[in-house]
């Protein structure tokens, strides 16, 4: 009598069986849609140069081709439900990749033109006496560092303040009158907020007047409503529990307000603080017309025009000199010098946030 053994069923055939699709089967349809639709632009650009394949036109034919095979062969071996649920999984990563090209392209765009003038003298000369080959931006690195540091002194206790007010203070009329001219602020041009402190500084001193600590207060008229409506919303999302508990170990509010909920809400109000402090940094018309631009280092804000890195890179691909290629060089570098200053301090805010967030018990 002979006994009949069953074959050993593999993990993959098992998968298959069971209804469902094997992990690799998403990456591997993904791969082969992409080699089709290569194929397909291959055999349409015959005998053309390598150089007039349609990279962006095979991607997209190429998604377009894995989201109808992902679709179809789900819907036959697992289930309509899950072959919906793939599909629109391919949707939102799509829509994601999307999103995230303009970024990588910017960042490979200003990396691969500016790190040409990354060297030592770019970071140790101003522009002063230079007309074609040389010179650096330490003099617009130092006009932006304290014209934005002025700025933040000025619009963060001023932001803070007034969202605190409105959260925990504010009732009636005035609250909604001041979140009504906060949030017509924070969609003003920036030009406007140049204008703005130009005219006062011309009336009170005299027209045609530039300096660094006029380019700080239009700055500051930017920042101001982004912190405000930043801070507003995470003193919100404090649990009110939080306020009672307080209040029932007979703690008075301003005391809460200082012990209880700023610290509970301080990571996400740093994280306002520097959006506010990245939404305006990169300013160039207002600091044109209040800040003004010079060739040479200055750090009195209150005396002088300065020069600052946005402007540092306008000035110099409009005003190209005797060498255009040098000139363009160092406004790539200036750009990619004030991105690198950005993601800095968003470091420095995720360690400040750390650093003073609340520390949860069991940690």
């Amino acid at each position: 009598m002979t006994t009949l053994t069953a074959a050993p069923v593999t993990p993959h055939a098992a998968a298959l069986t069971s209804g469902k699709l094997p992990k690799w089967a998403p990456w591997a349809l993904l791969g082969g849609s992409f080699v089709i639709s290569a194929a397909v632009f291959g055999v349409a650009a015959a005998g053309a140069d390598l150089a007039d394949f349609n990279i962006a036109g095979t991607v997209i034919v190429g998604i377009l081709l894995y989201m109808v095979i992902i679709t179809v062969i789900s819907s036959i071996v697992e289930s309509r439900r899950k072959a919906v649920d793939r599909l629109m999984t391919a949707l939102v990563a799509t829509a994601f990749l999307i999103a995230l090209l303009p970024l990588i392209s910017l960042l490979w765009t200003v990396v691969a033109n500016g790190i040409e003038r990354f060297d030592a003298e770019f970071f140790s000369f101003s522009m002063r006496n230079v007309v074609g080959d040389g010179g650096g931006i330490v003099h617009a690195i130092w006009g932006t560092v304290l014209i934005t540091l002025t700025a933040t002194i000025i619009s963060v206790p001023i932001g803070l303040m007034t969202s605190i007010y409105l959260v925990e203070y504010g009732r009636g009329r005035i609250a909604k009158a001041i979140t009504f001219f906060v949030d017509v602020m924070t969609g003003i041009p920036s030009i406007v907020a140049g204008l703005f402190i130009y005219a006062v500084f011309a009336l009170l001193f005299k027209p045609g007047i530039s300096m660094g600590f006029m380019g700080a207060l239009a700055l500051a008229v930017l920042m101001t409503p982004v912190v405000v409506r930043g801070s507003e919303e995470l003193l919100k999302i404090v649990p009110n529990e939080l306020r009672e508990a307080s209040y029932a170990l007979g703690v008075p509010k301003w005391l809460t307000i200082l012990k209880v909920v700023l610290p509970t809400s301080i990571a996400g109000i740093t994280t306002s603080i520097m959006l506010a402090i990245s939404r305006v940094i990169g300013e160039t018309a207002p600091l044109l017309l209040t800040a003004g631009f010079t060739q040479s280092l200055n750090t009195n804000i209150f005396n002088g025009q300065m020069m600052t890195l946005p402007v540092f890179a306008y000035n110099q691909y409009m005003n190209q000199g005797t060498n255009p290629d040098a000139a363009v060089a160092r406004a790539w570098a200036a750009a990619l010098t004030l991105i690198l200053i950005v993601m800095v301090l968003n470091l420095l805010a995720r360690l400040i946030a750390k650093l003073f967030a609340p520390k949860m018990s069991g940690r």
